[in-house]
C-alpha cells in the first residue's frame, strides 16, 4: 500500500481493449482450428442437419464450397466424415476406392490444394448396425476390426488424405494402421489418434449428421468411462508407443482437466474436439436469447486452448476464425 491506496493495481492492464490484447496470455489463431465436414452421396446437395443449426451435409460436387469458405476465413484444415450409399455388416464402403470420403478427398485436393485434409477412420458410419467394428454376436470384435480399419486408412491415404484419425477406440488400432500405412508406401502420413474418447451423451447431433446411431446397445464397451482420468493417460501412453503422431481428447469442454493432464504427459501436438452436443447447446441457448453466441464461442475455444489444446476441431471454425 502507498498511503491509503494500493500500489499494485492489476486493473491497470484491463483498462482498454488495446492493453487487454497486448497482455493476453492465451491466443487463438485460425490455423489452430479444424472444420468437420459431412459428405453424402448424390449431386447438388447441401442438406441442413436439424439438430445442428448452420451445419450441413454436402455432396462431393459441393463440399469444396464450405471448405473454400473455411479456407478464405483462415482455417487451413478440415476433417471428413462420410455417409455411404449403402451399409453392410463389415462397413466395406469405408475402404472402397470410389467411397464417399475417397471421392471427397480427390475433389478437395483438386479444388483446394493447400488445404490440409484429415479423415476420420472408423466403421460406425458404414456398418448397418452402427457400431465401430465388426460384430461377434452382440459384441464388437476388437482384433478382426483392426485389419478393416487399416484398409480404410490406407485407402484414405491413397486418395489424398494428409492425416488419418482413427476414432474407433479399438485396442491396438494405431499400431495396425501404422504398419499398414508403412507397408503401402505411406510412411510419411501422420496418425492423429482419438487417444482419449469418452462414451459421452454429447454425441447425439453428430449421429444425426453422420447417420451412425447404433442399432442396439451403446458404445460403452469400447469408448471410455467419463469418470476415469488415469485410464486416459494409459490410453495416451499406449497410442504413443504404437506410433501416434498427434493425440486427441473428446469431448473437449467436459474434459478440460483431462486435456490439461494429457498436455502435461506428452510432447506431441494435442487436439481437442468441441463436439456436436457442445455446439448444439450453445446454438440453442443463443437462439433463445440467453447468451451472446459469439462471445461464448470465443470464451469456450480459449478455455480449450488454455487447458492445453494445440488444435481444436469445432463446427464454429469459420465464424471463430473470422474473429481471430
Amino acid at each position: 500500500m502507498a498511503g491509503r491506496f494500493p500500489a499494485v493495481r492489476p486493473r491497470r492492464l484491463r483498462a482498454t481493449d488495446r492493453l487487454r490484447r497486448i497482455v493476453r496470455e492465451t491466443r487463438l489463431a485460425p490455423e489452430q482450428l479444424v472444420l468437420p465436414l459431412f459428405v453424402v452421396p448424390g449431386r447438388g446437395k447441401a442438406l441442413d442437419v436439424p439438430s445442428m443449426p448452420g451445419v450441413r451435409q454436402w455432396s462431393v460436387d459441393r463440399v469444396a464450397e464450405e471448405a473454400g469458405r473455411a479456407f478464405d476465413a483462415g482455417v487451413r484444415s478440415v476433417i471428413l466424415f462420410g455417409v455411404p450409399e449403402a451399409k453392410d455388416a463389415s462397413g466395406s464402403h469405408a475402404w472402397r476406392e470410389d467411397g464417399i470420403v475417397q471421392q471427397a478427398l480427390r475433389a478437395l485436393r483438386t479444388a483446394l490444394p493447400e488445404l490440409t485434409l484429415i479423415t476420420d477412420v472408423c466403421l460406425c458410419e458404414y456398418t448397418d448396425h452402427g457400431h465401430c467394428g465388426v460384430l461377434d454376436g452382440q459384441s464388437v470384435a476388437n482384433d478382426p476390426t483392426l485389419a478393416l480399419l487399416a484398409k480404410e486408412a490406407v485407402s484414405h491415404a491413397r486418395a489424398g488424405a494428409d492425416v488419418v484419425a482413427p476414432s474407433d477406440m479399438m485396442d491396438g488400432r494405431v499400431a495396425a494402421i501404422r504398419s499398414a500405412l508403412d507397408a503401402a508406401g505411406f510412411a510419411g502420413t501422420p496418425i492423429l489418434s482419438y487417444a482419449v474418447k469418452y462414451a459421452s451423451g454429447l454425441y447425439g447431433p453428430f449421429r444425426d449428421a453422420a447417420q451412425s446411431t447404433p442399432a442396439f446397445g451403446d458404445r460403452r464397451s469400447y469408448q471410455m468411462d467419463p469418470a476415469n482420468v488415469r485410464e486416459a493417460l494409459r490410453e495416451l501412453a499406449l497410442d504413443l508407443e504404437e506410433g501416434a503422431d498427434m493425440v486427441m481428447v473428446k469431448p473437449a469442454l467436459s474434459n478440460l482437466d483431462v486435456l490439461a493432464a494429457v498436455r502435461a504427459a506428452c510432447h506431441v501436438p494435442v487436439a481437442a474436439y468441441q463436439v456436436s452436443g457442445e455446439y448444439a447447446m450453445i446454438k440453442a441457448a443463443a437462439a433463445n436469447g440467453w447468451i451472446d453466441e459469439a462471445r461464448v464461442v470465443d470464451e469456450t475455444l480459449i478455455a480449450i486452448r488454455r487447458a492445453g489444446a494445440d488444435i481444436i476441431l469445432t463446427y464454429f471454425a469459420i465464424d471463430a476464425a473470422r474473429r481471430c
